[in-house]
């Protein structure tokens, strides 16, 4: 990505948000910054969060008017634009970014001036450390100036730091759904088909992690193997007649599409 003259410095960040992607990120920027306020809807959760980070916690959006440098909204994408209206009220001038890869930042523009966006492309859980050092960054803002101070921010959590539009933010929310969410529901559905015999789950782990570092290796069209890519319909018959008779015809026929697709895909 392009150099940048800006040069970090302490900010006073707020977040609006608690959940799973707030919590991480807040924590790994209280390292470096100022983490003032945090705020949920539900004080319990905002008073979690900002116990971590020594940040006030808040339901109330008039607290955010206190001088602050950066506001950042971690919340479902449904919310943002209600949100956004409402921290507009109480801090119009204030750098405002929500952290969706599937909203535009027009939904932000369009009520507030001072606008961005920063996504970090990566799965969030409670439970485990994010390896901010490994995660890709994608940054946007309505004016240079501020995407200085965001790639300022940015850069010293992770040095895979972009700059992308909507539009290609949104096509790699899309393809990221397809490489986790959906992989994750395959392991989902492996897991039941063992659990139905009393088979250990655990066997598959190196199998799993072999995939997923091929796949970061090569083109995966070219790592696909199976029955399917085979062609081998003896296998895929005898696989859908096993699950034709057990208590999940759903994943029969996930089993049946994913199939077909793949044979398309190798013809």
């Amino acid at each position: 990505c392009c150099r940048f003259e800006f040069q970090a410095r302490l900010m006073r960040i707020s977040f609006i948000g608690a959940g799973r992607l707030a919590s991480q990120l807040a924590i790994a920027l209280a390292k470096h910054h100022t983490i003032q306020h945090v705020f949920s809807r539900d004080l319990s959760k905002a008073q979690r969060l900002a116990a971590q980070v020594q940040a006030l916690a808040t339901n109330d959006y008039a607290d955010l008017q206190a001088a602050c440098d950066l506001i950042i909204i971690a919340v479902s994408d449904r919310a943002i634009a209600d949100v956004i209206a409402a921290v507009h009220a109480h801090a119009p001038e204030t750098l405002m970014v929500h952290t969706s890869g599937s909203t535009a930042m027009q939904v932000l523009t369009d009520i507030h001036a001072r606008a961005g966006v920063f996504y970090p492309l990566q799965t969030f859980s409670f439970e485990r450390s994010t390896d901010w050092a490994q995660t890709p960054l994608l940054l946007e803002a309505a004016n240079e100036a501020d995407l200085q101070r965001l790639q300022s921010v940015a850069s010293e959590l992770s040095p895979r730091v972009y700059h992308y539009d909507s539009a290609q933010r949104l096509s790699l929310h899309l393809a990221a759904v397809f490489a986790c969410n959906f992989s994750n529901y395959c392991y989902d559905m492996a897991k039941q088909i063992l659990d139905a015999q009393n088979a250990d789950f655990a066997l598959l782990y190196p199998l799993i992690l072999e995939t997923a570092q091929k796949a970061t290796q090569a083109d995966p069209k070219t790592m696909q193997t199976g029955p399917a890519m085979r062609g081998d319909t003896a296998i895929i018959n005898m696989h859908q007649a096993m699950l034709q008779h057990s208590e999940r015809g759903d994943l029969l026929k996930v089993y049946q599409n994913m199939s077909e697709q793949i044979l398309k895909r190798h013809v």
